[in-house]
């Protein structure tokens, strides 16, 4: 039986439940195995599959969050342009922001079961990789991988790795990139909630007020997934 995640684990913490694999990168010991397996899998069909970010602490998170929310890093729109965040009010500001970073605390990285892909063989010398919508368009430099990874997906032969971000239901983007280990990550969906969130948050934590206003929406919309984003057995 699959050890349950404290709230410290769930929300980026501590890094307790993980384990260090050789490139560095840390999971969780049961994601960890399955990956293995994903990459054997892969190897066979001629790609590298190489992981660009799995586990990510919170304050790693609340340093991206806090970057892009005081306009010391890029925010990216759907289309990979840059967005104006001059231009927009707090409140557009926060959605613009959790299109594609989510708030300290509610990463799923923070869990060691979701892991940002991409072939490592495909890549040129000097290639600087994104994790950008174009990268995975057709025809595009990870196309091939991610339409290997579509055909192992509904074989159901992907060893427990689905996209939760598949498809845009108006919250988070889409990212093909972005692979999440569902016999752990469905149920942990459930478990994140508002309280826990607040908890864990400090006064360092910018827009603040502004997500405190409609916290269970942006949960129901940015944290949760719509049900049948896997097909774990």
């Amino acid at each position: 039986m699959i050890k349950p995640l404290t709230s410290a684990q769930l929300t980026g913490q501590v890094q307790s439940h993980l384990v260090t694999l050789a490139t560095g990168h840390r999971l969780h010991p049961e994601a960890a195995a399955a990956f293995a397996l994903l990459q054997q899998d892969a190897s066979a069909a001629g790609f590298e599959l190489a992981i660009a970010s799995s586990f990510r602490s919170y304050d790693r998170q609340l340093a991206i969050f806090n970057g892009k929310a005081c306009c010391q890093r890029p925010v990216h729109d759907e289309r990979g342009q840059v967005v104006d965040m001059n231009a927009l009010n707090s409140t557009e500001k926060l959605a613009a922001i959790l299109r594609f970073s989510a708030l300290p605390g509610a990463s799923r990285h923070h869990w060691g079961t979701d892991i940002d892909v991409y072939d490592a063989a495909a890549m040129p010398a000097a290639y600087q990789l994104q994790l950008s919508p174009e990268e995975v368009a057709p025809g595009a430099i990870f196309d091939p991988l991610h339409r290997w990874l579509d055909g192992r997906m509904n074989a159901a032969q992907s060893h427990g790795f689905f996209r939760p971000y598949a498809e845009d239901h108006g919250g988070v983007a889409v990212e093909r990139w972005h692979l999440s280990f569902a016999p752990i990550s469905e149920g942990l969906e459930t478990v994140l909630d508002a309280s826990t969130l607040q908890q864990c948050w400090g006064d360092e934590l910018l827009l603040r007020e502004e997500i405190a206003k409609d916290l269970e929406a942006i949960i129901d919309s940015y944290v949760k997934v719509p049900k049948g984003w896997c097909s774990v057995v």
